[in-house]
């Protein structure tokens, strides 16, 4: 039999990260002996609303995050078990409010530095309401073939090797959790098994003694006997070995206590718990603690290296007298073994998965990422710039010196345009209600479209297809353009003409033309087109979106990514704008009266519905 935990042990756990670890490890232990799901439950207010997933062997579970453990409870009164997985300066009030439920009988405490008069406390409560309180600094409850509360028992191969998976006869108290780990295996190793396993915890004051467990055990009819590690400070073994010497006990009493080594060094020295350590005149020391088990009957190795062969002694003595008998050998083979995720069943070769998606452009997957194959770190350490990286993500390859200056230009001279049109508007509009930049930049992106910024993509096209198609037949493209598009995209604007140039178009071409040794076939080609454009009016140029389409094009750019240069310049002056909003404190925008014509019916009296 089990003590503690069984079979009907169903659980919540409080706390956050840690605490879902330990029941996907929980989960792990279900799946192995083949019992519903142990955790039903989680309390952790920051993710209240949130399911987790706990998968049990190839099931997957959504357990609910409440934010209070009474709402936990009202949808889950079959929880009778709680574990506690928050800070130190929380746990207490959490353990005070899970002993107060009636329906939660046992409250395991994984926290350290629990503050003793806490623990006192908390210990006291549990006693006057007749439940128990295990912990602080408690890595769990194990019951083999029946329930685990915690990370108790490590890894599921571990869980197997340790025979976790159906009960022995020997039950094993301890202090530390890693030991409790250790003991278990040598049960395994030396015996058969254990009934139940628990980590009492090795803070000054634990909620618990070895004692209860000790009686616990002795009225457990399948438990035969008890391994209990110990180690220096308090007096909890010596406690254990006044009430195992008391009377003739059914239960034997096999003891390792750590420490021993500290009669060499300097007294009040403090090893790994919160409580291993020496008092006034050799109090709860190492050597104490092993005459006043060795006087009450317990067989105590000198050390925990001996604890193999006192287990084994032990179990030939109660197979010799009959009190036990040889468990057959499992076939590893009949165990189940958990699932492989599809990264592991992958990586051996058993399985082709489609990809979801392609990407070409760039690897995360190592130390850092990486754009069509160059590291990030050594892009920066080797003076290229973020128009390198834009060329590398959008056309997969790195400009040369004069591409990447014609690259960082048009970002430039693109980055806005004042906060009159339609798009540096909307981010203002945005800005002015209190919407935050990404919502208040993206109202600006959407008015991006075909009278706003859209010509770059669509100039781009058609003058490669002029290039291509009409090679010197400039009226020749124009009428084809006029009977299949209409307007040439690039040609046109509506303040700028011959007249009054747009200074942003000037600068591009003479830099293109006159300070790189560039070839530009499509831009020189589009400039041929504004020469007979413009002859017909003065206000048909070649505007910036068609200079840049063409120079883009030039470049060897995708059609697909030109109006990207229109989107990725406009959002830094989209943000500019959203964060000088802000920084003014500006009001909620409202339109005056005097802007709007209100061609709408003069007031008139409502009629009487029919």
């Amino acid at each position: 039999m089990s003590i503690i935990a069984n079979k009907d042990t169903r659980v919540v756990i409080i706390g956050g990260v840690a605490g879902v670890n330990a029941a996907k490890r929980m989960a792990q232990f279900d799946f192995l002996i083949n019992r519903p799901l142990s955790v039903q439950a989680f309390v952790y207010p920051p993710e209240k609303g949130q399911q987790k997933e706990i998968y049990r062997g190839g099931e997957l579970n959504n357990i609910s995050v409440y934010a209070t453990l009474q709402e936990a409870l009202e949808e889950n009164p079959q929880i009778n078990t709680a574990l506690i997985y928050l800070g130190a300066s929380r746990a207490a009030q959490s353990a005070r409010e899970c002993l107060e439920s009636k329906n939660i009988q046992l409250v395991s405490m994984i926290t350290e530095g629990v503050p003793e008069k806490d623990a006192k406390k908390l210990r006291a409560m549990a006693i006057k309401s007749g439940k128990m309180f295990n912990g602080p600094s408690s890595i769990g409850i194990m019951s083999a073939g029946e329930c685990r509360l915690g990370v108790i028992g490590g890894e599921y191969k571990n869980l197997k090797l340790c025979n976790l998976y159906r009960a022995g006869s020997f039950g094993v108290l301890t202090k530390s959790g890693g030991l409790s780990n250790e003991t278990m295996w040598l049960c395994a190793q030396n015996g058969n098994g254990i009934t139940s396993a628990v980590a009492i915890g090795g803070d000054s004051y634990p909620g618990t003694d070895f004692v209860t467990y000790l009686e616990m055990f002795e009225n457990d009819p399948e438990t035969k006997a008890v391994v209990m590690v110990g180690e220096v400070g308090g007096t909890l073994e010596e406690e254990a070995a006044e009430w195992f010497g008391a009377k003739k006990r059914r239960i034997r009493l096999i003891a390792a206590i750590g420490g021993t080594c500290q009669e060499v060094l300097p007294q009040g020295m403090k090893f790994g718990h919160a409580g291993a350590k020496e008092g006034k005149k050799g109090l709860g020391s190492a050597r104490s603690k092993i005459n006043s088990l060795r006087e009450a009957g317990a067989l105590v190795p000198d050390t925990f290296g001996g604890l193999s062969k006192a287990i084994k002694q032990v179990y030939q003595e109660l197979l010799a007298e009959g009190s036990i008998k040889p468990e057959a050998e499992i076939d590893d083979a009949l165990l189940p073994e958990l699932p492989l995720k599809v990264q592991e069943i992958m990586k051996q070769g058993d399985v082709i998965v489609e990809p979801l998606i392609r990407t070409t452009i760039s690897d995360d997957r190592g130390e850092e990422p990486r754009y069509v194959g160059y590291a990030a770190s050594e892009l920066c350490e080797k003076g290229y710039g973020i128009e390198d990286v834009l060329a590398l993500l959008w056309n997969k390859k790195l400009p040369s010196r004069e591409e990447s200056e014609i690259i960082k230009r048009i970002v430039m001279i693109s980055a806005d345009h004042g906060p009159a049109v339609s798009g540096a508007f909307g981010a203002i509009l945005g800005a002015c209600a209190g919407i935050d930049m990404p919502q208040a930049v993206s109202a600006g992106m959407t008015m991006i479209g075909p009278r706003f910024g859209g010509a770059v993509t669509n100039a781009g096209k058609y003058f490669a297809y002029g290039v291509k198609e009409f090679p010197n037949d400039i009226p020749g493209f124009l009428s084809w353009m006029k009977q299949n598009v209409g307007p040439v995209p690039g040609i046109g604007h509506r303040v700028k003409s011959l007249k009054n140039p747009d200074k942003r178009v000037k600068y591009l071409v003479d830099y293109v033309k006159n300070h790189t040794s560039l070839h530009m076939p499509i831009l020189d080609y589009a400039l041929e087109v504004e020469k007979v454009t413009t002859s017909k009016k003065d206000n048909l140029i070649l505007n910036v979106d068609g200079t840049i389409g063409c120079i883009l094009v030039d470049l060897d750019f995708p059609e697909q990514s030109l109006n990207g240069f229109f989107v990725l310049a406009r959002t830094i002056g989209m943000i500019g704008h959203w964060i000088d909003q802000n920084t003014q404190n500006a009001r909620l925008i409202r339109l005056y009266d005097y802007l709007i014509n209100y061609a709408v019916k003069d007031e008139r009296e409502v009629p009487e519905k029919k």
